[in-house]
């Protein structure tokens, strides 16, 4: 029980980090915080899994090599990044990135520009963060490590169920784009939904721009 308990405080810790590296770099190019994360809280868990994927995979082999680690890390990255980018378009319908105008990309949904980040992140990882930070979770005492997984479990699924939710009324936006009623009933329910979650949207329209043009096209064309 100990193990995975330090295994999910190892996965939001990194969940947290990836979040402030996206802060960062979306700040750093662009002048203004947007923050990209699909949750509400401060924290992606795309980068906590890839972190514990890095940690099973590269464990279960002796690692001496760092060009190996480089292209395993960017291996491992490019597949979460893929099959995550298939998912989400799969559940809501749309593409949430799209690296179609980068060179050497496959489907629009992973690049080389981005890959080659995740392979110097991986090494990072593996050779000195995770050392400190699993040396530093195995001296927290039994009843605390208890105590603060459960709390940041509990905040974690209530904020999954939240977000989730809007995600599926951003789906729905979407999916109805199709249909060919545009009754005042649905324009209603759909500002009431609008109006009930309008600081999430706002963020999600801010951090995802296909997203944004999508719902924008949508609602123009029905005058909403």
């Amino acid at each position: 029980m100990r193990n995975l308990e330090i295994l999910f405080l190892l996965f939001m810790i990194y969940s947290f980090l990836g979040w402030l590296v996206d802060i960062t770099g979306n700040y750093l190019s662009q002048r203004k915080i947007i923050n990209r994360g699909v949750f509400i809280g401060p924290y992606c868990p795309i980068y906590g899994v890839g972190a514990l994927l890095i940690t099973f995979f590269l464990h279960l082999i002796p690692v001496d090599n760092y060009l190996f680690v480089f292209i395993s890390c960017v291996f491992i990255c490019a597949v979460l990044e893929y099959v995550t980018s298939y998912v989400l378009e799969k559940l809501f319908h749309a593409r949430w990135w799209d690296y179609s105008d980068e060179m050497f990309n496959l489907n629009g949904r992973i690049c080389l520009k981005t890959m080659f980040p995740f392979g110097l992140l991986g090494i990072l990882i593996f050779y000195i963060t995770n050392p400190f930070f699993l040396y530093f979770l195995s001296q927290i005492p039994n009843s605390i490590l208890t105590i603060l997984s459960g709390v940041l479990l509990l905040i974690f699924v209530i904020d999954m169920i939240l977000s989730f939710q809007v995600l599926i009324h951003f789906r729905a936006l979407i999916s109805s784009s199709k249909a060919k009623d545009k009754t005042n009933d649905i324009r209603n329910i759909m500002k009431d939904k609008i109006k009930k979650h309008r600081r999430i949207h706002q963020r999600l329209l801010n951090a995802y721009p296909l997203i944004s043009k999508k719902l924008n096209a949508f609602l123009k064309k029905i005058k909403l």
